[in-house]
């Protein structure tokens, strides 16, 4: 059989050259819809994300700045000095605002992608519906942990355990908190480090910065001291610090002299307490140490010890009354009856002077 030669080849027609341009064009205009299309919807994106932080901002600034026109202050700072609501106002909602802003991006980022693939691929999202419920059953057992650290992040901003700038002990890191997401929690220890701890891994968190605070000094006496006027001397000179103007915004309560603590053969320990602004408990201990030493060498006698103490454990349910027991929630009891007060308290009928039955 004799072998083919180009001439033998038949030559490109004009109307095949006409039907191949037609689809190559025909494609071009297709992929240049699908880029405005693709382009119409990631400036879409980006500009309802913009909106969106855009208006989480300004409603976090106008909060802010009525807490602070509220509390007439210029400064977030200066709010310690001012109602703790306002102050744990101010944090709550820049917290909130952190995490509403990563739920905008990650929500705005997830529509985005499944728009462009649904303009490139129309039946793609269709086609994949059992793939991806399938892969979304995999994935669900290996985003566990994922899953944990997102809900747990939302029930910790939604309750207001943690607020950016608060101290806080999350039993893997303690310190300030700097930056609340959904998933993970950034806190800054004194050494300077930065600590990311995943929400989900959290089971107990101790905030410092909440409400109030014990500076609890223990000084020793010598054994032989005049234990009730060495007292006296302590409590004047506690007393003293609270009404300084300098300090005397950030006490709250009257001093507490709670009395002996402890005796050793060398040593009488007296224990001093002051009520304190969570924030400026560490500030108040220092002023009140060197103020308490003071005050017993004021007396001719010499300080064994002088040391700041932390109650923890036992010792800490049992000593968290003090002198002044902390206002608590009442917890309701079952099997007694409710009394209303107040204005919905009903009244009981006047009586009438003379009538025996009713003065009974």
């Amino acid at each position: 059989m004799p072998e083919a030669t180009l001439e033998d080849q038949p030559a490109p027609t004009l109307d095949g050259l006409a039907e191949l341009w037609g689809v190559v064009l025909k494609w071009l205009v297709q992929a240049g819809w699908n880029m405005l299309h693709v382009l119409l919807i990631l400036v879409g994106c980006v500009v309802a994300a913009l909106v969106l932080r855009l208006i989480i901002r300004r409603v976090v600034r106008r909060i802010v700045d009525r807490a602070k026109t509220k509390a007439n202050v210029d400064d977030t700072q200066a709010l310690e000095r001012s109602p703790l609501a306002d102050m744990r106002l101010v944090q709550r909602t820049r917290t909130l605002g952190t995490i509403l802003q990563n739920i905008v991006n990650v929500s705005v980022g997830v529509v985005a992608l499944v728009l462009i693939a649904n303009v490139l691929v129309p039946d793609l999202v269709g086609s994949l519906t059992l793939l991806t419920a399938a892969i979304g059953a995999g994935l669900g057992f290996g985003a566990q942990n994922i899953v944990k650290d997102v809900l747990n992040g939302l029930f910790i901003a939604a309750e207001d355990q943690i607020g950016i700038g608060d101290m806080v002990d999350m039993g893997l890191a303690t310190g300030v908190v700097e930056y609340v997401a959904v998933r993970i929690t950034h806190v800054r220890d004194v050494n300077g480090t930065l600590w990311y701890v995943r929400n989900g891994e959290v089971t107990r968190i101790g905030n410092m910065s909440q409400g109030w605070a014990r500076a609890i000094i223990d000084i020793g006496v010598p054994a032989d001291a005049d234990v009730p006027k060495v007292e006296a001397a302590l409590l004047e000179s506690a007393l003293a610090l609270s009404k300084d103007p300098k300090w005397r915004t950030r006490i709250i309560e009257r001093p507490e002299v709670w009395g002996l603590e402890s005796m050793t053969g060398e040593a009488l320990v007296i224990r001093v307490v002051m009520k304190t602004r969570a924030t400026a408990m560490d500030d108040v201990a220092r002023e009140l140490r060197m103020r308490l030493k003071s005050a017993v060498e004021s007396l001719d006698l010499t300080v064994p010890s002088l040391q700041s103490v932390i109650p923890d454990g036992i010792e800490g349910a049992r000593r968290v009354r003090g002198a002044h027991p902390p206002t608590t929630r009442p917890n309701a009891v079952t099997g007694v009856p409710h009394v209303a007060r107040g204005i919905w308290r009903k009244k009981n009928p006047p009586q009438k002077p003379g009538n025996p039955e009713e003065t009974s």
